[in-house]
This record gives structure tokens, sequence and C-alpha cells, in this order.
């Protein structure tokens, strides 16, 4: 919990509990409440980066309860985790995958190219997730569930189609290479602090992942 919880010690009403923590009982969360703190909780993020965000910052701008903010999200990396997650997730939906018939057409209608201002604005907030990682290695593994996990998901689902088309090889290994695209793409974002643009999108798919997976 960081130091302004101002709900340390006091009890929080039960119902509501972090990304990683057991779920009492009670009152479930709003999923559309969930979404519009998330979205403040990248705002801060992008504003003031990883060191300057505050949980009392974050429950200000979502105008939220800090009762049950605070059962929802313990401590600030889980809230980053989440909302870098919740933003993933809006980007590669599964519920609204593209079918053009190919697995490149498909990769390539799911990228959806972003206005420069919004690619600086996710360079930032993945920029703040690199500060915080950079602070505790241990939540690696949650990082990549949560930046690269959302679109090796929708990969999975693309790369079935194209064995049931008989357009790739039936032997594919679908689980490495549903993580090949998303895996450059974080590395890209962490460590290079470049955008993941088409061209270098099609670059990937031609120069490594179509010959890994041609019959």
């Amino acid at each position: 919990m960081t130091q302004d919880d101002p709900t340390a010690g006091a009890a929080v009403p039960d119902g509501e509990g972090g990304p990683t923590a057991h779920r009492r009982p009670g009152r479930k969360p709003d999923p559309g409440r969930d979404a519009e703190i998330l979205d403040a909780a990248l705002q801060v993020l992008a504003e003031v980066g990883y060191a300057g965000m505050t949980m009392s910052a974050v429950a200000a701008r979502a105008k939220a309860g800090k009762g049950t903010f605070y059962r929802r999200w313990p401590s600030k990396a889980e809230l980053v985790l989440d909302a870098v997650g919740h933003m993933k997730r809006s980007q590669a939906d599964l519920d609204r995958l593209p079918d053009t018939g190919t697995l490149r057409g498909d990769i390539l209608a799911l990228f959806k190219p972003a206005s420069v201002e919004e690619g600086e604005y996710q360079l930032t907030i993945m920029a703040g997730l690199a500060s915080m990682l950079s602070q505790d290695r241990g939540l690696a593994e949650a990082a990549n569930d949560a930046i690269v996990e959302p679109w090796a998901a929708a990969n999975r689902v693309l790369l079935g189609r194209a064995i049931s088309r008989g357009e790739i090889d039936s032997a594919a290994d679908v689980e490495t290479l549903a993580q090949i695209i998303p895996s450059i793409a974080a590395y890209r974002a962490l460590i290079q602090r470049k955008p993941f643009d088409r061209d270098f999108l099609i670059s990937i798919i031609d120069g490594v992942l179509l010959p890994a997976v041609r019959p």
C-alpha cells in the first residue's frame, strides 16, 4: 500500500480486491467504472511518470471513493499493471478480430495506426511502466501478462484460423509464434522507446512470422 493511502489501518468495505488479491464476497466491481479509473491512471502516469504518480491523484482524477478504490487496487504497481493491461486489451479486442481470409491480412487489419499524439502518449505510458519495472523486477511476469498476453491471445486466434484454412503448417508452434510480434513490440516500446509502426510490423510479418509458418 502506498504512503499516500488514507485508508491504511482503516476498515474498508468488502467486495473489491486488487488484480492478484483474493476477492471477498460482496458488491461486484463495476466494469464501466473500473475502465474510467484505469483510464485516469494512464493519464496521470503519462503526465507525471511512475515516480510522481500517486494513488490519491488517480482517485481524485477519476472522482473515485478512496475506500473502494484502495480495496480494488491495494498498490500503485497493481494499478499501473491493470491500467496498461486494460489499454492493451482494448486495442486487441477478442470479440472484434478481423477475418480477411489470410493470416497476413488479419494481422495487418488488427493493427490500428495511431496519430502522432496518441503514439507519443502510449510511449510515455510505456516509459512509466519501464521505470516501475526497473524498481521491482519481480513484476516482470505480471508485466508480461499486461503487455504481451492481450496481443498474443489475439494472435493465437488468428493463427488457429490460418491452420484451419490450411494456410499454414498444422504442426506450427502456435504458442511461440503468437508471442513474436507482441514481444518485439514490447521490447521496442520499453527498451528502444520507439513506436511500433505499420512498416516495422510488415517487416516482422514478412521477414519472420510468415517464413516460420509456411508449409
